[in-house]
């Protein structure tokens, strides 16, 4: 059992087949028959696990396991109290309600790596950042639950995935290490 962590960089598609407008998984990875335990959209960046064994895919990416998965989050303007409320409770985006999810307004990751492309800089706009977390991963779920509370989002990094996080495992974009299996099934 192989359990792979890797930063996934802006613009790379969360798949191992390749198109001619993005780069993908495979041009990073080339260790065999591994799969993504759950997706990122090409506009994001961050932590992704892949594994070689099915369970563990499943057990890292199943909703019903409920395993905590936090994004940091540039916004377009300066966030209030009322938006972070609003993320927090169940939030209707049309097509389905969230879960209750943890939001907190932070200082700008000083650590954070420079984004290639950087974000466009308006200076009659300001941006904040945030950490969200939730227990589910649909589709551009942050982007739509930041758009609906009035601050749209211009960078989403995902930190961590239940026990697993890029704190304790610091990678640059397009950079992965091999964990060993027993960081997720101890957890």
């Amino acid at each position: 059992m192989r359990l792979i962590l890797f930063n996934k960089p802006y613009g790379v598609l969360s798949q191992f087949g390749r198109t001619e407008e993005h780069t993908s998984l495979a041009d990073y990875l080339t260790i065999p028959n591994i799969y993504p335990a759950g997706r990122l959209d090409a506009d994001s960046e961050g932590l992704m696990l892949l594994t070689d064994d099915g369970r563990l895919q499943h057990a890292i990416s199943n909703p019903q396991q409920e395993k905590e998965k936090v994004y940091l989050v540039q916004v377009e303007g300066q966030i209030d109290a009322q938006a972070l409320e609003r993320l927090r409770a169940p939030l209707h985006l049309g097509d389905f309600t969230t879960l209750p999810s943890e939001a907190s307004q932070i200082e700008a990751p000083s650590w954070l790596w420079d984004r290639s492309p950087p974000i466009r800089y308006r200076a009659a706009i300001p941006s904040s950042w945030l950490a969200l977390t939730l227990t589910e991963g649909k589709n551009r779920q942050v982007r739509r639950m930041t758009a609906a509370v009035g601050f749209p989002t211009l960078r989403l990094v995902r930190w961590a995935i239940g026990p697993i996080s890029l704190a304790s495992h610091p990678l640059l974009p397009g950079e992965w290490l091999e964990l060993h299996p027993n960081e997720w099934t101890d957890a």
